[in-house]
């Protein structure tokens, strides 16, 4: 049976990726109490392409908002697969958004707004959340953009 949230991204045309594997000694996700902690999911399509580079290099501000969207997106791919029905979530509580870029680039919450709106988009109020955006020297893969989210959950 289709959920609210699984209408929801039918509705906005989202198809969800398969949920990736870790690509080291890692889980992708674990619960404490009613919290599911989604491990660090980078900028990788569906098609399992990464988008990669540096932001304020060869990165512009769309397509880094557009990497954050694909981490926005395996994040909801990874509560599927750990909770088996996306309307157990109930609030998106923390994003963490880490953004290959360089010393001087200063945009690093616009480039993660692209996490930030998707969740919104798909989860209303729900996917209102806290939220860091940090600059890194590099990301895992060369990915341009890495979120990790901490999601409250209905038993």
């Amino acid at each position: 049976m289709t959920g609210t949230i699984e209408a929801r991204l039918a509705e906005l045309g989202i198809t969800l990726p398969e949920a990736p594997n870790p690509v080291a000694n890692y889980v992708p996700y674990t619960f404490s109490g009613n919290l599911l902690f989604v491990s660090g999911q980078i900028s990788k399509a569906a098609d399992g392409k990464i988008v990669t580079g540096t932001l304020g290099d060869t990165v512009g501000i769309e397509a880094g908002q557009a990497a954050a969207r694909l981490c926005a997106l395996n994040i909801l791919a990874q509560a599927k697969a750990a909770l088996g029905n996306l309307d157990r979530i109930t609030q998106v509580v923390r994003l963490t958004g880490f953004v290959s870029a360089t010393p001087t680039f200063p945009d690093h919450p616009k480039v993660v707004n692209g996490a930030s709106d998707l969740m919104v988009e798909v989860l209303g109020d729900k996917g209102r959340h806290t939220r860091a955006a940090v600059g890194v020297a590099s990301l895992p893969m060369g990915s341009a953009v890495e979120v990790d989210a901490i999601i409250a959950v209905a038993d």
